[in-house]
């Protein structure tokens, strides 16, 4: 039997940019689309090669329980000895902001000042214990900016808690967080394939939070219609990244969770201090700022899993 790459995922939209380029390379692969399903875990998985690209924000798309189906059956490859990349432990961070910033700091990555809490007076109490104003409410589980919200008082979050349109993250657990103002509105967000370091995206914030860089996510056209240089009204562009030693704390970082596919990003403050505050391990490209570029982060991907199969294929006839 032909062995496969296989990837794990629950929006077609985002995995087709991936599939396409397997096409390209003529890499043998199957979609598991897990929006709902079963895990027999008394059959062994097929042989071959598992990418995990299932996403925080899968509850916004009417798959509430998909990350949940995600993480058994992900303990099922990983416990028949699969070779899964982005597997168990990359999803336990995708899905969680709090282990993402525990796991930060253990790299010594400067994260923003949070506190977690459960329950809208604990909200409160949270943005008390922080003690910083202004400060922003995020979700736990979010993806897309979802939840994020900019307070200047208590009062503020007081009201917007009482409010009929509240949203609470999925999971119950809402972050309260300093706010990183940036000279500039912008921040920028570090690629990396197989652990190591592609390229870095500048993205535009000036409209709001919601900074997915998939071009299904994105509305309305991209460029500016006067006849300004389009490079530079572009929402999201590929930049050089001078920050070295950052990326080589990534890089670790990357390597100790055994994370081989992730979109970091960071903000860097009127002091000229960064912090980073985002962990994407089911990352996206956009298509304009790639191909301005020539740069192609999912042609890197497909390579490394074109790669991972090969190893496989080498093994079995050793």
């Amino acid at each position: 039997m032909t062995k496969k790459v296989y990837v794990i995922h629950e929006n077609d939209d985002w995995t087709v940019h991936l599939t396409k380029r397997l096409d390209e390379l003529n890499i043998p692969y199957e979609t598991w689309y897990l929006d709902q399903g079963i895990v027999n875990l008394n059959e062994a998985p097929p042989e071959g090669v598992f990418y995990n690209r299932m996403s925080a924000s899968s509850h916004t798309r009417n798959h509430r329980y998909a990350p949940e189906l995600a993480t058994a059956v992900i303990d099922w490859l990983e416990f028949y000895g699969r070779k899964v990349l982005n597997g168990s432990n990359a999803l336990r961070l995708e899905i969680s902001k709090v282990k993402q910033y525990t796991q930060l700091e253990q790299y010594g990555i400067r994260v923003p000042k949070t506190v977690a809490a459960v329950g809208k007076e604990q909200i409160i109490e949270a943005a008390k214990a922080l003690n910083k104003v202004p400060f922003i409410t995020k979700h736990n589980r979010a993806g897309k900016g979802l939840g994020v919200q900019l307070f200047y008082s208590f009062e503020a979050l007081q009201e917007h808690l009482e409010k009929p349109t509240f949203e609470d993250s999925v999971d119950g657990i809402t972050l309260v967080q300093e706010y990183v103002k940036s000279p500039e509105s912008f921040i920028t967000r570090a690629e990396f394939v197989g652990g190591k370091y592609v390229y870095s995206v500048r993205v535009d914030t000036s409209e709001g939070f919601e900074l997915c860089p998939a071009d299904a996510c994105q509305i309305g056209d991209l460029f500016c219609p006067v006849g300004e240089d389009p490079k530079d009204q572009m929402k999201f562009r590929i930049v050089e990244n001078p920050r070295t030693e950052l990326i080589e704390k990534y890089e670790q970082f990357l390597k100790g969770n055994d994370i081989e596919v992730a979109g970091i990003e960071f903000i860097v403050d009127e002091d000229d201090t960064v912090f980073t505050y985002d962990v994407n391990t089911n990352t996206n490209y956009n298509s304009d700022a790639e191909e301005l570029e020539q740069k192609f982060g999912m042609l890197e991907l497909a390579k490394l899993l074109g790669r991972e199969l090969d190893k496989l294929n080498e093994t079995v006839k050793n």
